[in-house]
């Protein structure tokens, strides 16, 4: 097990491991774990091929920053020359045309990427029971869901699959599954990725973001990935940080941490509060200040977030009609059955849903009603964000209400799985970074999650305290 690639790339520039022999290891262990699900491809010829390059550039001198570094993609994101199914049947046979910009920096520093990890149908679930490839399982019990939408990420690290893995983070996307499956999951704050070469499902919500098991693994690939892409207009023109010297110069004794006052939590599992409460109290006592805040709009999140993201959905999703993009019906004698018909027969259910929810709310006479109140209600968000980040560094939540739930226990009941964004997609509208760290069990030995809420592009000290965490809080 390669735990920690600081460790590893000392063993592969001492000569005692080679890059090859990590590949092989990773291809082994998804091998062993065919029956999770997590990969729709496994990229074995390419990835060794990859490898055995890098190994004669380290052994030369000039490999890049992730020489050896194993990374798997989630199959929302596109790889040149390889199929990008979105776990969708519409776009079963779609070939990518090329890579997504976020991938392409991590293969220009030598990561190696292994495969492309299963997904709810275009990012859509919080279970990975809505891909149409099959649902994945957890790591930590296969009779649970591994989270949604990217279960297929948080599960390949969480087996030991892959160092790292790359996701998307619509309203928790990142977040929950990285909770469920006990691993470091980071949503950066919208913008700092490029999101050029990935499949929108709502282009004003979709971040792009790295799973790990340590926080240090998961600040490279962000930093790698970071930065102004002049593919993408709404990436931000930021320099690139170096977040794993701030991560070790970070010190609990000079921030603020906000606690929210009025959380609701009627429906939060009683030993993620004691874990979230214990890790409260571990940062106190090294000098942190704790400080209570009102966040007033933030218990109307979920239902902003589904008329909002629902909306850009129908409008994102109009361009698979069997003519543009994706499989075509067969079924079809004139040109409105082809159209019917494919978009009948490709989107699962899920999808169907949000597209015909997000129909209605932008139709003649319910927009006024549902969508310009969410707009305003966004914004509201927003303000509460930025007002409480004049008295705090930083906000602590649970990142799930529970641990991760039996598959199909939530499958027929649409309304019980939205909830369990209640506390995720709040980052989402506003668009400030947001992790994910693993802190302890429950009694059924889940993972249980906390979520680390900062300012706008200070992943820096969301990093640094959720490292700070996990190395004091047993």
């Amino acid at each position: 097990m390669y735990n920690d690639y600081a460790a590893l790339k000392k063993e592969l520039y001492a000569g005692n491991v080679t890059c090859t022999e990590v590949v092989r290891y990773y291809l082994d262990n998804i091998n062993k774990g065919k029956h999770l699900n997590a990969f729709l491809l496994v990229l074995e010829t390419e990835a060794l091929r990859q490898a055995s390059e890098i190994d004669l550039k380290i052994r030369s001198g000039n490999a890049g920053k992730l020489a050896g570094m194993v990374i798997a993609v989630k199959d929302v994101l596109s790889l040149k020359g390889y199929k990008l199914t979105c776990g969708s049947k519409i776009l079963q046979n779609f070939e990518a045309l090329y890579t997504a910009s976020a991938i392409q920096r991590l293969i220009d520093e030598d990561a190696v990427i292994i495969g492309k990890t299963n997904c709810d149908e275009f990012a859509m679930g919080s279970s990975n029971e809505n891909s149409a490839y099959g649902n994945v399982l957890n790591p930590a019990d296969n009779s649970c869901v591994p989270g949604g939408s990217s279960g297929g990420s948080a599960a390949a690290v969480a087996a030991d699959m892959c160092m790292v893995s790359i996701g998307t983070d619509t309203g928790g996307s990142i977040r929950q599954p990285a909770s469920f499956c006990g691993v470091v999951g980071l949503k950066p704050t919208y913008g700092r990725i490029s999101r050029y070469g990935l499949t929108a499902f709502a282009s004003s919500f979709d971040t792009i973001g790295p799973f790990a098991r340590n926080v240090s693994d998961a600040a490279l690939a962000l930093e790698v990935m970071s930065g102004l892409d002049k593919n993408d207009s709404t990436s931000a023109n930021k320099n690139k940080e170096d977040y794993i010297s701030k991560i070790h110069e970070f010190s609990a004794g000079k921030i603020k941490v906000g606690i929210i006052a009025d959380l609701d939590e009627s429906g939060l599992q009683h030993e993620i509060k004691e874990s979230m409460n214990k890790a409260v109290e571990q940062i106190k006592s090294s000098g942190a200040e704790i400080i209570p805040i009102e966040l007033p709009n933030l218990k109307y999140s979920i239902q902003a977030y589904y008329i909002l993201t629902t909306a850009e959905a129908s409008s994102n999703l109009a361009r698979y009609d069997g003519a543009r993009y994706g499989t075509r019906s067969k079924d079809a004698k004139v040109l409105e059955d082809m159209y019917v018909n494919s978009r009948s027969e490709g989107f699962g259910m899920e999808v169907k849903r949000r597209i015909m929810l997000g129909t209605y709310v932008l139709s003649h006479g319910y927009y006024d009603a549902y969508y310009k109140k969410a707009q305003r209600l966004r914004r509201l968000i927003k303000n509460d964000f930025k007002k409480v980040y004049d008295k705090v560094d930083l906000i602590l939540l649970p990142t799930t209400p529970t641990t991760a739930f039996k598959i199909g226990e939530k499958s027929n009941n649409p309304l019980a799985m939205y909830l369990n964004d209640i506390y995720t997609t709040a980052a989402n509208l506003s668009g400030n970074p947001a992790l994910s760290i693993p802190l302890g069990k429950d009694n059924n030995n889940l993972p249980i999650g906390l979520q680390i809420i900062g300012d706008d592009f200070n992943e820096a000290k969301v990093l640094g305290l959720g490292e700070f965490i996990l190395k004091n809080t047993a």
